[in-house]
C-alpha cells in the first residue's frame, strides 16, 4: 500500500514538474512548412474549385488533406526528436503538451464531419471555426510554450471571429481565407519558435 502511494506521489511530482518545463518538441521549420502548405492550398483552391459552395466535397478534401499532411509532418518531427529521449521529464512534458492540444484537433475533425454530413449549408462557418478551435489548443498548451505564443493564439482566435463575421458564404470560403488564417498564423508560430530556439542556443553558448 505504501509503495503504491509513493509511486502515485512520484507520478504527481513528475507531472507538476512537466507543467513548469517548456515543451521544445515544436520546431520552426516543420511549422513554417505547414504555413507554406496552407498558402499552396489557397492557390490550388483558386485554380481548381471555382465555387466551394457547390463543390463542398472538393473543398473539404483539399483542406482536410492539407491539415493531415501538416499534422503528419509536425508529429513525425516530434517523434523523430523524442523517440531516443529516455528522460522521464521530457516524455512527461511531451505527453502533457499533446494531451492539451489534441482535443481541439479532434473536435475540429468531428465538427467538420458533422457539418459535412448533416448541415452542409453551414459549411461556410468552417474556416472560422477551425481557426477558433486551433486557438483554443494553443491557449490550452500555452504555458508549456514560449510566452509570445499567447499572441499567436490570439491571432487565430481573432481571425476566426472575423471570418465568421464576413457577410457572404463566398467570402468565407474564398481561396484567400485559409492562407490568411493558417498560412500567416503558422508563419507567426514559426517565427516565435525560431526566436525561442535562437535565444536558447545563445544562453547555452
Amino acid at each position: 500500500m505504501e509503495l503504491n502511494e509513493a509511486l502515485l506521489q512520484i507520478s504527481a511530482i513528475r507531472q507538476q514538474l512537466a507543467r513548469t518545463e517548456q515543451f521544445r518538441g515544436y520546431r520552426a521549420a516543420p511549422v513554417a512548412l505547414s504555413g507554406v502548405l496552407a498558402c499552396l492550398g489557397g492557390f490550388l483552391q483558386a485554380a481548381w474549385i471555382s465555387d466551394p459552395t457547390k463543390e463542398l466535397t472538393a473543398y473539404l478534401g483539399l483542406w482536410v488533406g492539407v491539415a493531415v499532411i501538416s499534422l503528419t509532418i509536425c508529429l513525425g518531427d516530434i517523434w523523430r526528436r523524442y523517440r531516443h529521449h529516455t528522460g522521464l521529464l521530457h516524455r512527461e512534458t511531451m505527453n502533457l503538451a499533446l494531451e492539451q492540444f489534441f482535443p481541439s484537433l479532434v473536435a475540429g475533425g468531428l465538427l467538420t464531419l458533422v457539418i459535412a454530413q448533416s448541415t452542409p449549408l453551414s459549411a461556410w462557418m468552417l474556416p472560422g471555426l477551425w481557426s477558433i478551435l486551433f486557438s483554443l489548443g494553443l491557449f490550452a498548451s500555452w504555458r508549456l510554450l514560449p510566452r509570445a505564443m499567447f499572441g499567436v493564439a490570439s491571432y487565430f482566435l481573432a481571425g476566426g471571429l472575423v471570418a465568421l463575421s464576413l457577410e457572404s458564404r463566398e467570402q468565407t470560403l474564398s481561396a484567400w481565407i485559409m492562407p490568411v488564417l493558417f498560412g500567416v498564423g503558422q508563419f507567426l508560430t514559426a517565427t516565435v519558435l525560431l526566436l525561442s530556439e535562437r535565444k536558447r542556443m545563445g544562453n547555452q553558448s
